[in-house]
């Protein structure tokens, strides 16, 4: 991977990241257009998928600030009860992690099969969350921040929006869209940033073990950082203005495009 598809793929990762459309699977469909492939794959996804995590504390600094400070006060408050429902959410993605990675990452070289077939349910997803109309909370309670995590744990599969399927699951609990739609980026704050920190530990990122030189790790970086920078503020705009229909639309015409090559 040179430092041009490195851009690339890093501008996909960012723009996709926070959009419900799938960054994996959308990495998934440029790799294979650029003949990227293995333990390059895999290692790049880690990086930019953590460059869309540090954009995601600078857009949501203040929030963030805010649960800190109720956090350290140690006592059982309304910013500790937050932080708590995240720790609730990360429980179903932690056990995938932990007894599924190899199976996981096998996901990423899998064909674009699995890539098209979960677009189109990532389209149904979104068009379900757009139609409903159920009874509004302001509140996300211990039980809908577990089955978000669900949804978190499920999208694993490339071609599954995270971001879609925990902001639609959300939604169709009762739960704002505003409220849902942050708790969504909050929530996969740690398990990226651990994953890559593991990465960094295990020098898995160093060019002999990925084969990814250190100017092509740095420019995809940088460029999914900027670009999710730019898609997290506008995502979190558009969830209020209640647009998702247009990404439900999106998904099921690169699925069934992404399918149709695939077998033809």
């Amino acid at each position: 991977m040179d430092w041009l598809e490195a851009l690339v793929l890093g501008v996909i990762q960012g723009l996709t990241e926070f959009l419900p459309v799938s960054s994996s699977g959308h990495l998934q469909i440029f790799n294979a257009i650029l003949g990227v492939e293995g333990e390059e794959n895999l290692t790049f996804a880690v990086a930019v998928h953590a460059a869309t995590v540090c954009s995601t504390i600078v857009v949501l600094r203040k929030e963030i600030a805010v649960l800190l400070a109720g956090l350290f006060r140690f006592r059982w408050n309304e910013e500790t009860m937050y932080i708590a429902k995240i720790v609730v959410s990360m429980i179903p993605v932690g056990i995938v992690g932990f007894f599924f990675k190899d199976y996981v990452e096998s996901l990423f070289g899998s064909g674009l099969m699995v890539v098209g077939g979960a677009l189109l349910l990532t389209s149904v997803l979104l068009a379900f969350a757009y139609y409903a109309k159920p009874r509004v909370r302001s509140v996300i309670s211990f039980r809908d921040a577990f089955i978000i995590g669900l949804a978190q744990a499920c999208a694993v599969i490339p071609g599954l929006s995270r971001s879609g399927s925990t902001i639609a699951t959300g939604i169709l609990l009762g739960n704002n869209k505003e409220n849902v739609a942050k708790f969504s980026f909050l929530m996969v704050l740690v398990p990226i940033l651990g994953e890559a920190f593991l990465d960094l530990m295990k020098g898995n990122f160093g060019q002999a073990e990925s084969g990814i030189s250190t100017l092509s790790l740095a420019v995809g970086f940088l460029a999914a950082f900027i670009s999710g920078f730019i898609a997290c503020s506008w995502m979190l705009n558009l969830v209020k203005k209640g647009k998702l229909i247009w990404f439900a639309v999106y998904c099921f015409i690169v699925g069934v495009t992404v399918l149709s090559l695939d077998l033809f």
